[in-house]
């Protein structure tokens, strides 16, 4: 139920420009922004639909999703940074500011980093989630402060370049299409990030995530390592 339909202000004192751009880029006409809906502040309100935007930590949304999604249908959505640019800022206010491309690249399934904060939120009906891969800039600026990390460097912004891709996930098998095709039926998590080419620790997010959500199920073990399998359809 919306509560304070007049209200267009509340959560945006404190915004981010990601968050910005992306509920803009969301947008569409009718759509009510920054509403109290049941006492929680929501970025978009599209008829009976909740959407709510997440740039990170999920945790922080955690008892807040779980308790909107009894009476109202929610989608999260979840950017993830397929290509990214680091903008390091001129550290004497004089110089030039640097710009060039990061190697990284995420994917999808990167949306298991913070997943794993409340997988079986994917088995409630009205619950959906939404992972969108873009192009984005990193904006850093260097606190001597901070030299402890990243040599002095602190993340001060993101900000959306380009939205390159979209996927909506509405049921657990849903994210269970990620595990690729050429995976043995039996399989462990280092095999997992074998075959992904990403690193162990990803897979093994992806693994318990996909274990709670009764996608795949734990079958014994390989030597010292778990073995999973993929479980049917309900």
């Amino acid at each position: 139920m919306v509560d304070s339909p007049n209200n267009t202000d509340i959560g945006t004192l404190n915004e981010k420009p990601l968050h910005a751009a992306l509920k803009l880029w969301y947008a569409q006409p009718g759509d009510q922004m920054e509403r109290s809906v049941d006492g929680f502040v929501i970025d978009i309100v599209r008829g009976d639909q909740l959407i709510e935007i997440q740039t990170k930590q999920f945790l922080r949304m955690k008892k807040k999703l779980i308790k909107l999604v009894v009476s109202n249908p929610v989608r999260l959505v979840y950017p993830v940074a397929k290509e990214k640019w680091l903008l390091k800022l001129a550290s004497d206010k004089h110089g030039p500011d640097q710009r060039r491309k990061s190697p990284k690249r995420g994917s999808y399934e990167d949306v298991f980093d913070e997943l794993v904060s409340f997988p079986e939120l994917m088995l409630e009906r009205n619950f959906t989630l939404e992972v969108v891969l873009i192009q984005e800039e990193e904006v850093r600026r260097f606190d001597e402060k901070r030299a402890w990390r990243r040599k002095g460097w602190m993340t001060v912004e993101r900000r959306l370049v380009e939205v390159l891709d979209q996927r909506r996930f509405v049921t657990p098998w849903d994210l269970g299409a990620l595990l690729p095709d050429t995976l043995e039926f039996q399989f462990t998590t280092s095999e997992l990030a074998a075959t992904l080419a990403r690193p162990r620790r990803l897979a093994q997010k992806m693994a318990y995530c996909l274990r709670k959500m009764n996608v795949i199920s734990q079958v014994g073990k390989r030597g010292r390592a778990f073995l999973y399998t993929r479980t049917e359809p309900a």
